[in-house]
């Protein structure tokens, strides 16, 4: 059980994001996160909440991104093995924490994919994952220009860490996405993302 509510959350997630991109971007992994959870036997309020504030310092510091994150997760009297989960995120990247647990090599892989799923979604006439298949999504994976914030060296290092092969991932992460559309849809709703 945390020791904070998901409303104490999104304030602190509002209080240093402002932008809708960045907010919804949380969202987002948080909604897939527990997707995983679920599927994997782990504990979705737990997952969630770690992919609903893995970039809470992002916006306001993206140059010492996951640095900065300790500090305001105090905030909200969150646990050391929580702030380890958020900050193993940025592994390789901005800090040397490597992810060690299911969910945190989970938070690694998923992180950047969302993001690649999310902007395919933009372009499909339909405005959604239901109608898109792995193959769509690999065809985007591998245009470099396509969605080029998103890194695929790290997409292909959350593989490496989960041990797994790049299509399983693909396919997993989008079937969670689909899982978590509806919801997730409503949510970026509610917060006006």
């Amino acid at each position: 059980m945390l020791p904070f509510t998901r409303d104490q959350a999104i304030d602190l997630l509002k209080k240093y994001n402002t932008e809708p991109f960045h907010i919804r971007h949380a969202l987002t992994v948080e909604a897939v996160m527990r997707q995983f959870a679920l599927k994997n036997g782990g504990d979705p309020d737990l997952w969630a909440m770690v992919g609903l504030l893995h970039d809470v310092d992002f916006e306001k510091y993206p140059e010492r991104h996951c640095l900065e994150a300790p500090a305001m997760l105090n905030e909200i009297g969150a646990p050391e093995d929580f702030i380890r989960a958020v900050c193993s995120h940025g592994y390789g990247i901005c800090v040397d924490i490597k992810p060690e647990s299911d969910m945190e090599k989970t938070l690694f892989a998923v992180d950047e994919l969302t993001g690649l799923i999310g902007a395919a979604v933009l372009m499909r006439p339909s405005r959604s994952a239901q109608d898109m298949d792995v193959k769509s999504l690999k065809k985007k994976f591998k245009d470099k220009r396509f969605a080029a914030g998103c890194s695929r060296d790290v997409i292909q290092q959350g593989t490496e860490l989960k041990g797994i092969e790049l299509d399983q991932l693909l396919s997993d992460t989008l079937d969670a996405y689909k899982a978590c559309e509806a919801d997730l849809n409503a949510a970026c709703e509610a917060e006006n993302v």
